[in-house]
């Protein structure tokens, strides 16, 4: 994390050990908020850019005015169509309320349940995001102040879908990324189950994806990555790891339940009025977000191996003989 004076203007870069090499810069107008909770220090700063006000956790952003409808908007209504029929919801970190502003949209849901361990994060974002955290009066709406992965844990069969807006692999978010996590959320799941986690870029990031689908593989039915394009974030995409359960119904009948849990083609639609609310996600887009770049798809679904040294030999074309 960085701000500093260049040429007598303030700038914030965004340096990380995360991306080495590398950081996005915003020219800083004015500091809002710089506060640290017990979990991690959160500011705010309205910069100078289109991008408007940014939100960063130990550094890092979260969410910008601009660009966050292509975060929030694709992580919530990729599952969310993807189920026929959601009715229950839970949403793991997610405290600046974007993602509970899209669940809303579907009215077939009836219950949405949220773990945000820190309450400060949600203070910040209807304070200085008010357009984003426009949903918390929605009556379907319960808060649960704590520990998402413990509450997981002890609600089993309970949630039709489970959205995992989660920070990156480090602090709190850390144990969100293990697969005793990922086995926690399918049996919290009811038949027919999507789960929707964050899963970092594929430009830096295709060891850990590899062994994040690697791993929810052998308790999912289905398990796919999408992504979405979104220029505040490393490399300027950010990808979603979507875990699916088939139907009863295709169990009971001993029908293929990788096509019944498959996520990339929606099984509900919004109509004309609630599509020409979004900005980014349209049927097209949930479709397209599942076709991956060659050197990612042989990774995550081939199965080829990641050199975690040399990623250049997977953008390369360069083979290596196992």
């Amino acid at each position: 994390m960085s701000f500093q004076e260049i040429n007598g203007r303030t700038w914030f870069l965004e340096i990380n050990d995360q991306w080495k090499g590398q950081a996005l810069a915003l020219e800083v107008e004015k500091m809002l908020f710089d506060e640290k909770s017990k979990y991690q220090h959160i500011q705010v700063f309205k910069s100078k850019s289109p991008f408007g006000n940014v939100l960063l956790l130990d550094g890092v952003i979260q969410i910008t005015d601009l660009d966050e409808c292509a975060y929030q908007e694709m992580i919530a209504h990729l599952p969310l169509n993807a189920h026929a029929n959601p009715e229950n919801v839970l949403v793991i970190g997610g405290g600046d309320g974007g993602v509970l502003r899209e669940i809303c949209r579907h009215e077939c849901v009836k219950e949405v349940v949220i773990c945000e361990i820190d309450q400060m994060v949600i203070q910040a974002g209807k304070r200085y995001f008010p357009k984003i955290a426009s949903a918390w009066s929605d009556e379907r709406i319960h808060l649960f102040c704590g520990d998402g992965a413990e509450f997981v844990r002890k609600n089993k069969n309970r949630f039709d879908v489970i959205i995992c807006d989660s920070s990156d692999p480090v602090g709190p978010a850390k144990t969100l990324f293990s697969q005793q996590f990922y086995e926690s959320m399918r049996q919290a799941l009811r038949p027919g189950g999507k789960v929707c986690t964050q899963a970092e870029t594929v430009w830096l990031d295709l060891d850990l994806i590899h062994h994040l689908a690697s791993g929810a593989r052998k308790g999912y039915h289905s398990v796919q990555y999408a992504y979405t394009q979104i220029p505040t974030y490393p490399c300027g995409m950010i990808g979603f790891l979507l875990c699916s359960l088939a139907p009863k119904e295709a169990i009971d009948e001993k029908k293929d339940t990788y096509e019944a849990a498959r996520c990339d083609k929606p099984r509900r639609r919004f109509d004309k009025k609630a599509l020409d609310r979004l900005k980014y996600y349209s049927e097209e887009m949930h479709k397209a977000a599942f076709v991956l770049p060659a050197f990612a798809r042989r990774v995550i679904y081939e199965g080829k191996k990641v050199d975690t040294q040399n990623k250049m030999d997977l953008m390369t074309g360069s083979e290596k003989k196992d």
